[in-house]
């Protein structure tokens, strides 16, 4: 007699946990499919990050996800949603889709950018590789470059940056 009730109440809470595993991973922008990399305390300990060393590159998506045989990099964003994805996150999200592609021997289709109030889907593109490697590789002719100027009028920007300690264009 007693079966039945705890039968019920062992459904009941099964579905909860079910809604609130779909709910946390829709919060978090992700596809469908089984995270299989973190970067997030969240859900577990933090992983090494990916390393290329041919292109010199570390990266350490938010996210990884196996959707459909496919391994695809998501990238969340704690920033005000913008009204497209900023290039930078795009150009970060396409490094993502290179270590991946060298780490797992698969390239890609996509990656996810998630803002507060928009997930967008990247299509990694051979144009998008081109134009990430070609930025890596300008970037990595501009490093024996010492001299930095700053191309901003904000003092709260300022206020925050890396290199304020040694600028000598820092704004008051």
């Amino acid at each position: 007699m007693w079966i039945i009730p705890i039968t019920l109440l062992l459904l009941v809470i099964a579905a909860a946990l079910l809604w609130l595993s779909r709910r946390q991973t829709r919060a978090a922008g992700l596809p469908g499919g089984r995270v299989i990399y973190t970067d997030t305390q969240k859900w577990g300990a933090v992983k090494e990050p990916f390393y290329d060393s041919e292109l010199g590159l570390t990266g350490k998506p938010d996210y990884l996800v196996d959707h459909e045989k496919e391994i695809i990099p998501v990238e969340v964003k704690s920033s005000r949603t913008p009204y497209g994805p900023y290039d930078s996150h795009i150009l970060q999200l396409a490094v993502y889709c290179l270590l991946v592609e060298r780490h797992f021997h698969k390239r890609p289709s996509h990656g996810i950018l998630h803002y507060p109030d928009q997930t967008y889907r990247i299509d990694y593109t051979p144009e998008l590789e081109m134009a990430t490697r070609t930025l890596i590789s300008e970037m990595r002719e501009q490093e024996h470059h010492r001299e930095i100027h700053r191309s901003h009028e904000s003092p709260t920007r300022c206020r925050g940056c890396g290199y304020r300690s040694t600028c000598q264009e820092k704004l008051s």
